[in-house]
């Protein structure tokens, strides 16, 4: 038995909103309490205003790159899962998407086939060699094959834990709905990806090799590109990412539409009372 999770893994002033694909189902929610309509509209966009100042303040994108508002947008943000990090009056403070495919998905369908490395004549067949290598791994598992990404957190939190608990609320999420083998682009700005090195990604591998850092002209920095599983995340890590499936069971779900969840008036405050420590088997 694994005693309480740390104070910063259950905080008593952020709270965790997932945020499901657009035309999710609310069929297996396991008990979360669910908003939808209108309240999915605001805080997507706040998701996508999150991202866009964000990757603005790290020279990521240019004001070009934003709409009128100040959003990020992505083609893929209404079909992907969210996992937000929410203050008082629903103030978005980080986020991370997770985009679960169809177990029948080609290499070029996937959002990692558009990075600089897919494109390079060394190194793409070798990157597409060993994504497909996980893609077969992961059907024959029965398990999803998900790209993780958007990550973004406030700039006032970035040298705090509130990144460690956005990513590990991936790896419970993705658990919660079936399992994945994953990857995903991480900047080598701020540490990115050595911190999701440190908590089960790997570079993705060819051959026994590990494919190198590459510059991402699009966003402008040195990038690595990282393959998970949900289920083998760094050891010391597992107790912690146990105790985030339990808390989401019951975090709020904030669905679409009225036909899929049932609507009421929400405050945020009602998400943001500090949740009990869990015991960990």
């Amino acid at each position: 038995m694994v005693g309480k999770a740390p104070d910063w893994l259950i905080s008593p002033r952020r709270a965790l909103v997932i945020l499901p694909p657009r035309e999710s189902p609310v069929a297996g929610r396991d008990g979360s309490e669910a908003f939808g309509s209108s309240l999915y509209e605001t805080m997507l966009a706040r998701v996508q205003r999150l991202r866009g100042r964000a990757y603005l303040e790290d020279g990521a994108i240019c004001q070009e790159d934003l709409t009128p508002d100040g959003r990020h947008l992505s083609p893929i943000d209404e079909q992907a899962w969210h996992v937000l990090s929410v203050e008082s009056g629903g103030v978005v403070r980080g986020c991370a998407r997770y985009l679960a495919h169809d177990p029948s998905v080609a290499f070029p369908k996937l959002l990692v086939s558009n990075s600089a490395l897919a494109k390079a004549d060394q190194w793409g067949p070798r990157l597409r060699e060993a994504v497909e290598i996980d893609m077969a791994a992961a059907r024959d598992e029965g398990l999803a094959y998900a790209e993780v990404g958007g990550w973004a957190i406030d700039k006032s939190l970035r040298c705090g834990t509130e990144a460690a608990r956005i990513a590990l609320s991936t790896y419970a999420l993705a658990r919660r709905l079936g399992g994945c083998v994953g990857i995903t682009t991480a900047t080598v700005r701020h540490h990115s990806a050595a911190a999701l090195q440190k908590i089960g990604g790997a570079l993705v591998a060819w051959n026994g090799n590990s494919l190198p850092y590459y510059f991402d002209p699009q966003y402008r920095c040195e990038m690595a590109i990282l393959r998970f599983r949900s289920d083998r995340p760094t050891p010391r890590f597992e107790p912690w990412i146990r105790c985030l499936e339990v808390q989401m069971r019951t975090v709020p779900i904030i669905y679409s539409s009225v036909s899929c969840a049932p609507l009421r008036p929400v405050k945020f405050t009602e998400t943001l009372q500090p949740q009990a420590a869990v015991a960990v088997a």
